[in-house]
């Protein structure tokens, strides 16, 4: 199935127009736009409600000269089934700054996009002018910045005498993903600090943290000790399963450990990796921005690595 026109350049002011017309008027589920810039740019800043497309160097690499397949672009199956059967339409994709079609170089991500929507989708295939930085400058209203939502839960907890609170226990649990948040015990120990970030369930990676507030939340504890010898690899399935699970229901999930450095910083970064396939590194300093105290030790990060083969490796 291919799409039955070449792309369509639009201005910013006919997306706006786009994204306001009512789905009911459209044959399918309405407009989807796909954003071709980093993971790690994307998740700064973003038009409301697009979706990322991703291509990393070992895809590349796998490519070679062949053409790309929209699966290696598209991370999210359920999205990937949607455009493949016409779910969308039309299909808008968005790279930095490219101001027309004719500037894009034929290995750039959008380009591969392109082609790939072009072989694979029936839809109306749209490119936006001037990419995210030109709509979010003329319409910053209808875009997410990480700077005004990726804020504390809760307030700094207030000095107690003769005792200094961890860097690790100060402030709330961080947002990942607006479904996915990173934290310590205390944190999930306090039930506003819960409540304030709208948690739902508690994915607790440890042996010896409480589960505290299991007759109104949804546990799933990994016994997990913070040691080379310590397989965590192992648990990543059953933890990745799991976040999917309370994201497609509609809740949010906050991850701990003791700390919220090692263990369930790993979990986080395993996660990241396996919906995302973006690189450890990639990962890493995202996680990082957001918690700067994490640091899974040196057993962790190796079976990190060696879970970034796996997955990006996947065709």
């Amino acid at each position: 199935m291919t799409s039955s026109s070449e792309p369509l350049e639009i201005t910013g002011n006919e997306l706006v127009h786009i994204l306001r017309t009512p789905r009911d008027q459209y044959m399918s589920d309405g407009c989807v736009i796909l954003d071709c810039r980093p993971f790690l740019d994307f998740t700064m800043a973003h038009i409301c409600e697009s979706r990322n497309v991703n291509w990393n160097s070992m895809l590349r690499r796998r490519s070679k000269s062949s053409v790309v397949a929209l699966e290696w672009l598209i991370p999210d199956k359920t999205l990937l089934g949607r455009l493949r059967c016409g779910g969308f339409s039309p299909v808008v994709v968005v790279d930095d700054r490219s101001c027309k079609l004719a500037d894009l170089k034929s290995e750039s991500v959008a380009q591969m996009l392109l082609t790939a929507l072009q072989n694979e989708v029936q839809a109306q295939i749209c490119f936006l002018q001037g990419g995210f930085e030109g709509f979010s400058e003329t319409f910053p209203e209808l875009c997410y910045s990480s700077a005004s939502n990726h804020l504390s839960t809760t307030e700094p907890e207030p000095p107690v005498t003769g005792r200094l609170t961890p860097a690790y226990d100060r402030d709330g649990p961080v947002e990942l993903l607006p479904f996915l948040y990173l934290g310590s015990a205390i944190h999930s120990s306090r039930r506003e600090t819960l409540a304030a970030a709208g948690i739902t369930a508690v994915l607790n990676v440890s042996s010896t943290c409480p589960n505290f507030y299991e007759s109104e939340l949804q546990y799933l504890q990994l016994n997990v000790e913070d040691t080379l010898a310590e397989d965590i690899r192992a648990c990543f399935n059953t933890a990745i399963n799991f976040i999917d699970s309370v994201k497609l229901s509609g809740g949010r999930v906050l991850v701990h450990c003791q700390a919220g450095i090692s263990r369930s910083a790993t979990i986080c970064l395993a996660y990241l990796m396996h919906t995302q396939r973006v690189r450890l590194e990639e990962a890493f300093d995202f996680v990082k921005q957001r918690r700067h105290i994490i640091s899974p030790n040196l057993a962790f990060m190796g079976q990190l690595l060696q879970f970034e083969t796996d997955i990006l490796c996947q065709g």
